[in-house]
């Protein structure tokens, strides 16, 4: 029974790479809390989640004052027990972003720890369904490119061997949007995906009013048309829409998930690792959309959520939004238009301590007295 007696807490700030932004905001730096654990066997195991420029001290707070401390001496099998206990501990905070993002530092650090223990790459220990998935990229579809930027860098992308790409949508009138898929459809003709995101910023009226234009330019998906929590005008665009729904980066628990598997308000599941809590429930999620013969495609993370997809039979699709290039040495293996599954033991990160240590903006270390 390894103890933990470790808890190294980090928070690195990442800018990303190119400038990003959708209908809603736009990705200013990427707050990363890292959690490092060392059990008394000596295995150990590094998790981490993310923010897009606010709450980072407070998901840090968070892990530092009221969960890390509860880890001291427990056993670091007991993934599920831990998550469990954790989370009830911040029932006053559940559900929402901050608690989960807090708790998926620490349960992919869990899940790093047991499968480095087990000498077992991540996709297999958590289900070993499949090594090969369809990859996109969103890095050329944000919504501050002109048309001829999209144009240009969609077929760049199409060169590139990727199967399809993510265009942001949301600008004041349907045309402008209408007039920038066009043109990238027109580039890249019809076999070659194109999935739009609006990012919640619909009204239920002018999302029904989008979408048959959408399906006209055949676009695979149409993501996040309207605020997360009106469950009911997502039931309403789903039954009435050509274009499948997904939804999920901005749902945090497998029972807000199960709403909308219940309410038939989502045909594409966009489970985020991070925002839901750990690899724990994102399993738990993947399967329920397997059980109800729905995709996955999960949100962001990549260097982490191929693995997940790679555990599970619903996983369909990786999102490519490259971010942890600055601090990693590994990054994502693509053959033919398809992520491969790392195959080294735990997360498949290959972190480069160095370079965190350079970025670190604030750190906390606790331990069990005497060890």
């Amino acid at each position: 029974m390894p103890k933990i007696t470790r808890v190294e807490l980090l928070q690195v700030d990442l800018p990303p790479p190119v400038p990003r932004s959708d209908a809603i905001q736009s990705f200013v730096v990427q707050e990363t809390p890292i959690v490092r654990l060392t059990c008394d066997d000596g295995s150990g195991g590094s998790g981490y989640s993310y923010t897009i420029g606010t709450g980072g001290s407070s998901v840090f707070a968070l892990l530092k004052d009221h969960l890390a401390p509860r880890l001291l001496g427990r056993d670091a099998g007991e993934i599920e027990a831990i998550w469990r206990d954790l989370l009830f501990a911040t029932h006053a905070t559940s559900v929402g972003a901050l608690t989960s993002l807090a708790l998926a530092a620490i349960d992919t650090a869990l899940w790093d720890r047991r499968c480095r223990a087990a000498n077992l790459p991540l996709w297999k220990a958590a289900g070993g369904a499949q090594q090969r998935i369809p990859v996109y990229t969103t890095e050329g579809g944000w919504l501050h490119l002109s048309p001829e930027a999209l144009v240009r860098e969609t077929l760049a992308a199409q060169a590139a061997g990727f199967k399809g790409a993510k265009i942001k949508v949301g600008k004041p009138h349907l045309s402008e949007d209408i007039a920038r898929l066009a043109a990238v459809r027109r580039a890249v003709g019809d076999a070659f995906e194109i999935m739009v995101d609006a990012n919640q910023c619909f009204t239920l009226s002018e999302a029904l009013r989008r979408a048959p234009a959408y399906a006209d330019l055949g676009i695979a998906w149409f993501e996040e048309p309207m605020p997360a929590d009106d469950l009911a005008g997502h039931v309403k665009l789903a039954a009435a829409s050509r274009v499948p729904i997904a939804v999920g980066e901005s749902l945090y628990s497998p029972g807000q998930f199960a709403d909308y598997v219940r309410a038939g308000a989502a045909h594409i599941i966009q489970v985020d690792v991070a925002r839901v809590g750990g690899i724990t429930p994102w399993l738990k999620v993947a399967h329920m959309a397997e059980a109800c013969n729905l995709a996955v495609a999960p949100h962001f993370l990549m260097e982490l959520q191929v693995s997940l997809v790679g555990a599970t039979p619903a996983g369909r699709w990786v999102e490519y939004i490259p971010q942890l290039d600055a601090v990693a040495t590994s990054r994502l293996a693509i053959e033919d238009g398809h992520a491969r599954v790392p195959q080294s033991p735990g997360l498949g990160i290959d972190w480069r301590w160095d370079e965190i240590e350079r970025r670190t903006v604030a750190r906390h270390t606790c331990g069990v007295p005497g060890v």
